[in-house]
């Protein structure tokens, strides 16, 4: 394993530029809403049927009421 030689300082790998300043800067600030987000692909036949997400979990409740509402097959059925 080859053993790669550390900067000395801060000063040998402070690079930025002055006109950047991130003094006043918060790392990540909305990394914490998220919550429990769950990110899909939607091909783009079904994108232009939706407009956002609300109306994407509206029609897929729809979905699942009238799933439950009609008698599945056994192979179908969750294992309880």
């Amino acid at each position: 394993m080859e053993n790669f030689a550390q900067p000395e300082s801060a000063a040998e790998i402070d690079d930025m530029r002055d006109e950047y300043d991130f003094s006043n800067s918060v790392r990540a600030p909305y990394a914490g809403l998220a919550g429990d987000v769950h990110i899909v692909s939607l091909d783009p036949d079904v994108r232009s049927a939706f407009p956002d997400s609300e109306s994407v979990n509206a029609a897929l409740r729809i979905l699942i009421k009238a799933a439950k509402s009609v008698e599945q097959p056994e192979e179908f059925r969750k294992a309880s």
